[in-house]
């Protein structure tokens, strides 16, 4: 078939993230800012059990990224599981879970960026408030922004460089704190009370989402049937070692953790002295810098997919010529997420996102069992990495996802109603534009 040349001329995405580069965004994505808060906080729900939490829930995320790897290995484009969502259960919910992939990246781009803005104004009190934390925020999103456009290979090593900034501090912080615990402080002395048990189960729940961006940029991988399932699963092994042994750390040599506010800081301090402590700000830094790449990263490839199965307007899909790059995905979810953070709106926004991951998890889980149904074969790819035990797994992956929604608070279920409503006017809207622009484009029937 010959190509017309506006076909032939169309830029495409680049092909240039490794298996390892995937893995470092799923690694970037999911150890976040809250690492370096979260064992206080479970040490005050859940006590010397604490770090047996983190392991069971990193168990149960294993179900869920095994259901992602599963059917992330069927597919090759860019979208994730906004691709799945389509592929099982058609146009209008695959547009939910991309709209809420992408609201929710916008979002939470917005709520880091004045985190960061805020540990910058630790060194420099100036950037805390008024004109220069609005020009900070500003240049910062400018700076990420323009490194999301130049390339993905440009975005990619960033966010690698980053991801090791904050791994290296926290695998430090563990290799020498485990010599210097005190094992009394470990001892289970009381059982676990079922209040405590759930809300560290949402709380870590969440800490261990973000692993679902990976497949997002499958477009832009080099061989994303293999390379996605790989990172996934990686990825969820080694935070979940980290997380654990950071936990056991803090609570071994830190007296009264769960009334820290700084607690691997505070604990650093304890056996690394000083310069330990100023290691783990460090690694804060960079993991707030990192989260801020893999936000910018991952929600315009969200928009990009949309718009590339044609559910918004092609506008939002260009690619530039020389850079390869979704540039006004880029640009359009940059200056969403300026205006959030600069109006403060970011917050009340923020709490979308756990509806927003529940939806996502459970349509790609879902999708997980569908599309294993004879019906699909020859619609599409057959799975390159197959879940063992038939259903089971995704089934469970289910029953986690609803547990965690049977837990959401009140706020965070009526934000997500909104969101989603949101999605579907949008939807509407998108459809009946299409739906008059055939009409105007179609001749006149005499």
């Amino acid at each position: 078939m010959t190509q017309t040349p506006d076909a032939a001329a169309a830029p495409t995405l680049r092909r240039e993230l490794g298996r390892w580069d995937l893995t470092a965004i799923g690694i970037n994505q999911v150890i976040g800012g809250a690492v370096f808060a979260q064992p206080a906080v479970l040490a005050a729900h859940a006590g010397a059990w604490s770090p047996w939490m983190v392991a069971a829930i990193g168990l149960a995320s294993m179900l869920i990224a095994l259901s992602f790897a599963e059917v992330g290995s069927r597919f090759d484009r860019t979208g994730g599981p906004y691709l799945y969502t389509r592929a099982a259960f058609g146009r209008f919910a695959a547009f939910e879970v991309g709209w809420m992939l992408w609201f929710t990246r916008a979002a939470s781009w917005a709520a880091v960026i004045n985190v960061l803005a805020t540990s910058l104004g630790y060194y420099w009190p100036a950037l805390r408030a008024g004109g220069p934390r609005a020009f900070a925020i500003t240049a910062i999103i400018v700076l990420i922004a323009a490194i999301n456009i130049r390339g993905i290979r440009q975005s990619s090593i960033v966010v690698n460089v980053l991801t090791i900034g904050k791994i290296v501090p926290l695998v430090v912080f563990i290799a020498i704190g485990l010599f210097a615990i005190d094992p009394s402080r470990l001892a289970i002395d009381q059982p676990l009370t079922a209040s405590g048990a759930a809300a560290s189960a949402l709380l870590l729940i969440f800490g261990f989402g973000g692993y679902e961006v990976v497949p997002v940029v499958a477009g832009e991988a080099r061989d994303p049937r293999k390379g996605v399932p790989f990172a996934l699963i990686l990825t969820i092994a080694i935070v979940a070692a980290i997380m654990t042994l950071a936990q056991i750390v803090a609570l071994g040599t830190l007296p009264d953790l769960a009334s820290s506010s700084t607690p691997l800081v505070s604990a650093a301090a304890v056996f690394m002295g000083a310069g330990g402590a100023a290691l783990i700000v460090f690694g804060a830094t960079a993991s707030a810098s990192g989260n801020n790449m893999g936000q910018a990263l991952s929600g315009p490839r969200n928009l990009y997919a949309l718009a590339e199965n044609g559910d918004l307007p092609a506008f939002f899909g260009r690619v530039h010529p020389r850079f390869r790059t979704p540039v006004t995905a880029v640009l359009f979810t940059a200056a969403v997420s300026l205006v959030l953070a600069l109006s403060g709106r970011y917050a009340a926004l923020a709490t979308v996102s756990a509806i927003s991951r529940l939806v996502v998890y459970l349509f790609t889980c879902a999708s997980t069992i569908r599309l294993r149904h004879p019906r699909f074969a020859g619609r599409v790819p057959p799975p390159l990495f197959m879940v063992p035990l038939g259903p089971t797994v995704p089934a469970l992956a289910i029953v986690v996802a609803l547990t965690i929604l049977a837990g959401a608070t009140p706020q965070q279920l009526r934000a997500g109603a909104i969101a989603l409503a949101a999605g579907a006017a949008l939807y509407a809207i998108a459809r009946f534009s299409s739906t008059t622009r055939r009409m105007d484009a179609a001749p006149e029937v005499l």
